[in-house]
């Protein structure tokens, strides 16, 4: 990587401008000037804004992050006995002041989350504590807030209660989920009751953001003035208990960047390194990080430097808390995404709902899939949902050019090129009145994309209708910024098939008397399944099968008998 070093300039002119320089400088180094792809006083002008922004209850994605990041600096992890009794826990740890909140949970033992009142209470119990001496290995001596509490509060007898009670970090296995859907009273009542066995708990949430502030402490070796930030699944409204953390590492605000350069006079600059281009100087960073992370993170394990990827990241293991780590920095697009979902699942209840059961459906039925491959994805599912959404009748959200024309100067914002602008200010967006039920939409949503024209439409949430595809693609999903892309480039014919088979299966399913209406609710222990809870069933997909490519075979009975009734369906609308 060539590089060279930035020149330090100090032009003098008399001690009067000397002076006022420094001062300058001396103001610089004390302030940190908001950057993240908008001037700073427009920044800053969203922040005086947010006040506003929560009269209805609903706080924009920058509050709740800046909340979130404010609980977790004040936070540490600590490793416990599986005996530790809660009380004397409390009373040991309340010596370093108040304690806000505290929880329990298991990741490879037992481990608490305690956040304090107060910041000075977090440096006060990291000055007691001690490095741990080992006569057989030798320790790294980094010091974070990533405890473990030896020799206080345990239990004192095998039978005594440790009075703690862990949080649930994963998801409700299948066979459960089903059970307890299968006892609810409507498919609307199913739908609430997935979304909430499935959404991130408070805790998790909590972890999550506690997590990036541990590696924040490892990058500030470097980069003091840093910030990690979770996005994706973890912060957009969308993500559920067990998903991986997707981490940004953000360096625009450091102070110093776009200072206002002075028409005439004195000024200083840092000496820096210079690199080809901005992607060497992302992997430049990261690779440093992550050999970082790799030898000194506690509890990071199976650090991979994935460089050359056309997002470079490091990818990691963080035991203590048990998920699976993504750490990127320069990815400003994808912030943008993680903003406009959250906004998307604010502004209506049901949009998260609907999201959550589609995305339970397809991983039930192997349309999602952990594994990279040729299935669809769950960014690529979420954007399903949002179209279909604004093609009801009236629109249930707005599409994105709209919420661009909604945009203020604050909202203004341009990435490479990319025009991720929309409006943040959930006041001066107006829905339209749609009253239909998530039964409604969820058979809706099977309905429309059992019959979506897919060989020759593309799916674009911008513009709120389908478009003809620019490219050769089974599936064409326009990225809602950077427009040339498409998210579901991947997917292959078989997988679309089959996707289309499960969504004509489903509507015929949720229209038949048997499989929409609760059976066996009294009495018995294990009532039969219905309506969702029959949906996420493998048996009722099992003849549907990833298919190699052949001649097209007749149409199954039951395939026809659901576009008759579909068909009988749309002209009773219509009459």
């Amino acid at each position: 990587m060539a590089s060279s070093l930035t020149v330090c300039r100090l032009h003098m002119r008399g001690r009067s401008w000397l002076v006022q320089c420094l001062q300058k400088v001396e103001t610089c180094l004390h302030r940190g000037v908001g950057t993240n792809t908008v001037p700073a006083q427009a920044e800053a002008t969203r922040k005086d804004e947010s006040d506003e922004k929560e009269k209805d209850g609903r706080k924009s994605l920058y509050v709740v992050q800046a909340e979130r990041q404010e609980q977790a600096e004040r936070s540490v992890l600590i490793s416990c006995h599986s005996r530790t009794n809660e009380k004397k826990f409390l009373k040991y740890l309340s010596r370093h002041g108040d304690i806000k909140k505290h929880f329990f949970y298991e990741s490879y033992g037992i481990y608490a989350v305690v956040e304090f009142a107060n910041q000075d209470s977090v440096a006060s119990l990291l000055e007691e504590a001690a490095i741990p001496s080992d006569s057989h290995d030798s320790m790294v001596p980094f010091k974070s807030r990533l405890l473990s509490l030896r020799n206080v509060s345990s239990v004192d007898s095998p039978n005594q209660q440790s009075g703690y009670q862990c949080q649930p970090q994963t998801t409700t296995p299948i066979n459960e989920l089903i059970q307890r859907l299968s006892r609810e009273e409507t498919i609307d009542q199913q739908i609430t009751s997935l979304t909430e066995a499935y959404q991130l708990t408070e805790e998790n949430s909590r972890l999550r953001f506690l997590v990036c502030s541990l590696l924040k402490d490892i990058a500030a070796a470097y980069f003091p003035e840093c910030t990690i930030k979770p996005f994706g699944s973890s912060v957009n409204g969308f993500g559920k208990l067990g998903s991986d953390l997707d981490m940004f590492l953000d360096l625009d605000g450091i102070s110093g960047r776009n200072v206002k350069m002075p028409k005439s006079g004195p000024l200083l600059e840092y000496q820096m390194k210079r690199a080809n281009s901005e992607r060497a100087v992302t992997q430049s960073i990261l690779s440093v990080i992550g050999k970082c992370v790799d030898q000194f993170g506690p509890g990071c394990i199976g650090v991979q430097k994935i460089l050359n990827a056309r997002c470079p990241l490091v990818r990691f293991s963080h035991q203590p808390s048990g998920f699976q780590c993504d750490l990127t920095t320069n990815n400003r697009v994808a912030m943008k995404s993680t903003e406009l979902l959250y906004l998307y699942g604010e502004l209506d209840p049901r949009v998260r709902c609907l999201v959550f059961t589609v995305r339970c459906w397809a991983r039930a039925h192997g349309v999602t899939s952990s594994i990279p491959g040729a299935w669809i994805t769950n960014f690529s599912l979420t954007v399903m949902v949002l179209f279909f959404l604004q093609r009801r009748s009236p629109p249930i959200i707005p599409t994105l050019d709209h919420l661009r024309d909604l945009a203020g100067p604050a909202d203004k914002s341009v990435i490479e090129g990319n025009d991720c602008t929309f409006v943040s200010d959930f006041s001066k967006i107006q829905l339209h009145s749609n009253t239909e039920t998530l039964e409604q939409l969820l058979c809706g949503f099977f309905e429309f994309y059992a019959t979506f024209p897919f060989t020759r439409m593309s799916i674009n949430i911008r513009k709120g209708k389908e478009q003809n595809k620019p490219e050769v693609a089974p599936l064409h999903i326009q990225n809602p910024f950077e427009t040339s892309l498409n998210v579901s480039k991947n997917v292959n014919t078989a997988q679309l098939d089959r996707f289309v088979a499960l969504c004509q299966e489903s509507a015929w399913l949720l229209q038949q008397n048997g499989t929409n209406t609760p059976t066996g609710l009294k009495g018995g222990n294990t009532p039969t399944p219905w309506g969702l809870a029959s949906l996420l069933q493998p048996s009722q997909v099992a003849g549907i099968k990833s298919r190699k490519k052949r001649k097209r075979e007749p149409a199954s009975e039951r395939i026809k008998s659901l576009l008759e009734s579909l068909k009988n369906k749309n002209q009773q609308k219509t009459s």
